[in-house]
Order: C-alpha cells, then sequence, then structure tokens
C-alpha cells in the first residue's frame, strides 16, 4: 500500500510517516519546509527503501497530481497550526490550510479509489463552555484566523464531497503534544523556558483549558481509522480526544515540578485576542470502536518533558527558520510590560 503524506516533516505528520513505515506502508513525504518542517524529525527513515522524500508546496497543483496519482491513501498534515502566528499573518493560513486543501481535493477527485484523511482541529468549534463537549456534528464557531482557515478547508471537504460524491475522513483532534514539537508550542515553549530558568509567559489568568493527547496515541487512533476507511461519499468526522482537559496555569506548574524549578518562572502577560476558554471533544464514537489513549497526561506530558531536557537544545539546532526573532514578536512587549 502507497501512502502520500503532505506536511510529514512537521510534528504529527513526522509520528505519522514513521508509523506507517513501520506497519509496511510506501511513503511519500511531501513537505515545503517551512519553519515549521525538521528534517531531523524523519532521520531514522530518511535511508529506509519504503520513503521518498519530495520538497515541494500543498498549493502546486501538478505536483499534488503527479504525487496522488500512485497513492491509495493521501494524508493532510500540511498546514500553518499555530494560533499566536495567524494572528500576524493571516494570509498566509488562508493559503496553505485552504487553498493547499483545494488542491489535494482535486487531485484526489482525479483518481477514483485514492482515500483522502484530512486532519483539522477541535479549534473550528470555538470554546466550549463546561461541562459540554462538541460532537461531530456540532457547529462551527471558530474564533481566531487559524481555527476560522480550519473551518473553511472543512467547507471545501464538505462541498467535494457532496458535488463530486468524495468519500473523506475528516479527523478532529485535541492538542497533541510530545517529542519533536516546534518550540513554539506551549510545553516545549515552557518546557525550554524553565530549563534555561527564563519567564515562562502565562496568557491572561491561564485558565484556558485544553484537552491534552500524546502523539503516540494519536498515531494509534489513525491506525484504527485507516483500518475501516468509509467507502460511502460524504464526510466522516473522527472526533480524536483523550478527556483530560487541564488548566494552562497547571500544565506550567507540572513542567516546572518536572524540572524542579520554582513556579515563580511563570510569568503573567497580556492575553491574545480572541482566546478561547474551553475545548472539549465528545470521542465517544471512536472509542466505542476500541480505540482508547494509552498514556495519562501526566506520564506523558514527563515523557516529553525529560526529552526536551536531553535533546531540545541539538534538536532546536536543526530547526527551519527563526525563533528568537517570532518569540520577540510575539512575547517581547507583554514580558517587558508585566
Amino acid at each position: 500500500m502507497r501512502a502520500l503524506v503532505t506536511g510529514g516533516c512537521g510534528f504529527i505528520g513526522s509520528h505519522v510517516v514513521r508509523g506507517l513505515i513501520a506497519d509496511g506502508w510506501e511513503v511519500t513525504n511531501l513537505d515545503r519546509m517551512t519553519y515549521a518542517a525538521n528534517p531531523a524529525n524523519v532521520a531514522e527513515v530518511a535511508d529506509h527503501p519504503r520513503y521518498r522524500f519530495v520538497e515541494g508546496d500543498i498549493c502546486d497543483g501538478q505536483l499534488v497530481r503527479e504525487l496522488a496519482a500512485g497513492a491509495d491513501l493521501v494524508l493532510n498534515f500540511a498546514a500553518e497550526t499555530h494560533v499566536d502566528r495567524s494572528l500576524l499573518e493571516p494570509g498566509v493560513f488562508v493559503r496553505t490550510d485552504v487553498e493547499g486543501v483545494v488542491t489535494l481535493l482535486e487531485a484526489v477527485r482525479e483518481q477514483p479509489g485514492t482515500a483522502l484523511v484530512h486532519m483539522s482541529t477541535d479549534e473550528v468549534f470555538g470554546s466550549i463552555p463546561a461541562p459540554g463537549e462538541a460532537a461531530e456534528d456540532a457547529p462551527f464557531a471558530p474564533s481566531s484566523p487559524y481555527a476560522a482557515s480550519k473551518a473553511a478547508a472543512e467547507l471545501m471537504v464538505r462541498a467535494y464531497a457532496e458535488t463530486y460524491g468524495m468519500a473523506v475522513t475528516v479527523l478532529r483532534c485535541c492538542n497533541v503534544y510530545g517529542p519533536n514539537q516546534h518550540l513554539e508550542k506551549f510545553i516545549p515553549l515552557f518546557t525550554m523556558r524553565a530549563l534555561a530558568g527564563e519567564p515562562m509567559p502565562l496568557y491572561g489568568d491561564g485558565l484556558q483549558e485544553r484537552e491534552w493527547l500524546f502523539v503516540e496515541d494519536f498515531v494509534d487512533a489513525l491506525r484504527l481509522v485507516l483500518r475501516e476507511l468509509p467507502a460511502a461519499p460524504g464526510v466522516h468526522a473522527v472526533h480524536i480526544g483523550s478527556g483530560e482537559r487541564v488548566a494552562n496555569r497547571r500544565v506550567a506548574e507540572l513542567i516546572c515540578e518536572l524540572l524542579e524549578r520554582p513556579a515563580e518562572l511563570i510569568t503573567p502577560v497580556a492575553d491574545r485576542p480572541g482566546h478561547d476558554r474551553r475545548y472539549a471533544l465528545d470521542s465517544s464514537r471512536l472509542r466505542a470502536r476500541g480505540w482508547a489513549p494509552r498514556r495519562r497526561f501526566a506520564e506523558g506530558l514527563a515523557e516529553t518533558v525529560a526529552w526536551y531536557r536531553e535533546h531540545g537544545e541539538a534538536w532546536a539546532q536543526t530547526a527551519n527558520g527563526d525563533f528568537a526573532r517570532y518569540f520577540e514578536r510575539q512575547y517581547g512587549a507583554r514580558l517587558a510590560r508585566r
């Protein structure tokens, strides 16, 4: 079986690439190698006979059609994903997250028998008041340019499914974390700042709740989904959530405890605009199919923090882009005003 994975040098995509190869797939990895991509993420499979890397843009229609032509499965993990960056440069998100998905849909539409699995997010639903959970048919209410770009992509998927009779699986997942995640994201950022003894910039009161899922548990969920891909036309949504919802402040405190750093490093700063308070997915349908996360958040966080303690500095040096410049742009003034 042959799979085309877009964004396979990013965090989640690279774990999926390695998992597919371990399961016997032939994998082509298409990645534009933006700042969020890191060749080190796929170094262990770079020379594998069933792995091929192609540097290219998901919006390049000719290239995407050529690569999709030989694939049994297309998995889309190519995306701009960081909410903070979407507030700075929303147009970039529209291009990759919406136009790129349309390019994929066009390519797959020309290949009868090729399955498409698209990665979305719980953020399309906006903030969910406690104790509610968003089911697969919940209405979209995105609050950020990032969430809106993912919701728009899903609407294009729905339009293609209805118009052309395509069967598309959409994965809506909670916050995935683990080794290899980019330093801009919450757990890596706070871990590396704590290790360096530097202020950990916490938005607002820090009581925003997120649902956390260890990356290997996500890959296991994907394996189950791939074993039972639906053939009937339509959008087939799958919710993947851990059920463990933790306030951002508590996550920061746990990181300090794991690294034996003072909690005083946690530094409240001005909140970002439109910051959702709570995400929560109803994942009961997937659990009824036999999946459940194997790692509790406390265990997965400890493993992740230990990985960054051991590998973080060296791994960060292999990354693309100028993270220091981004950090200053996003947090510099906030930290100066604290």
